[in-house]
């Protein structure tokens, strides 16, 4: 290799540069960047109702009534919303980790970012419905206490089955979200197995939904339930052809 060769590959190097001031505000700024804009969030939310409350007292009235009224109906909406998006989130996670599997994340935007997004939607399904249950010590109609939300098929108050079901789901989501972060200490064939609790989780949270949600009966709720289910099966008949086809071609 000659000289002329060696000096336009040193030049060809990037050249770093020492950080100046601008470089340290905009770090600065872009770690307070989330809590500023939070805080915007906040003071917007705070504005909004206070506005909201002097403009339409009425309002003010009938939300404090479904708050704290003689029949307070703001913990059961609640409720019911929060399942629905966690039903959701469930089943995000569920169609993100089997196109992992499937390698169907190849394509976009990636197997990291798919993981990602499996391992968040898991995140979010978990807390929604332990929202969605805790929410419930507000509401006077069942009038549930903490024992019985905590502990399964302990009310008998509202088909209590199907609502067990549900509580079982919840303790089994906690354990495979958990799982993500005891990879590293435990072998493989072990986290995999914790994993796959995800199948019951869902079978189990799509039956809590489907028989004991108030709205279950109507067109809306079941095009969302069976759409799910029959989503989720298709991804694993998927599945399961693309290793026997692999198991073939290996023999």
């Amino acid at each position: 290799m000659n000289t002329m060769t060696l000096n336009k590959q040193r030049s060809a190097r990037p050249v770093e540069t020492p950080e100046t001031w601008a470089d340290h505000l905009e770090d600065a700024l872009l770690e307070l960047a989330p809590y500023v804009v939070a805080a915007l969030a906040a003071g917007l939310a705070l504005v909004t109702a206070l506005t909201v409350a002097v403009a339409q007292p009425a309002w003010l009235s009938t939300l404090m009534a479904s708050l704290a009224g003689a029949q307070p109906t703001a913990y059961w909406y609640l409720s019911r919303s929060s399942a629905i998006v966690g039903y959701f989130m469930l089943w995000g996670s569920m169609v993100l980790g089997l196109a992992i599997t499937n390698k169907l994340a190849r394509a976009w935007p990636g197997g990291p970012t798919f993981a990602a997004l499996h391992e968040h939607t898991g995140w979010l399904g978990l807390v929604l419905s332990a929202f969605h249950g805790l929410i419930l010590l507000g509401d006077s109609y069942i009038g549930y206490s903490l024992n019985q939300i905590l502990i399964p098929f302990a009310s008998a108050a509202y088909r209590p089955f199907w609502v067990g079901l549900g509580q079982i789901s919840l303790y089994l989501m906690a354990f495979v979200v958990i799982s993500f972060y005891l990879k590293r200490w435990i072998s493989y064939r072990v986290w995999r197995t914790l994993h796959y609790l995800s199948f019951a989780v869902f079978g189990l949270g799509l039956l809590h939904g489907l028989f004991s949600g108030t709205d279950s009966a109507g067109l809306p709720m079941l095009l969302v339930y069976w759409t799910s289910a029959l989503s989720v099966v298709g991804l694993v008949i998927f599945r399961i052809q693309r290793a026997r086809a692999k198991a073939i071609a290996a023999h």
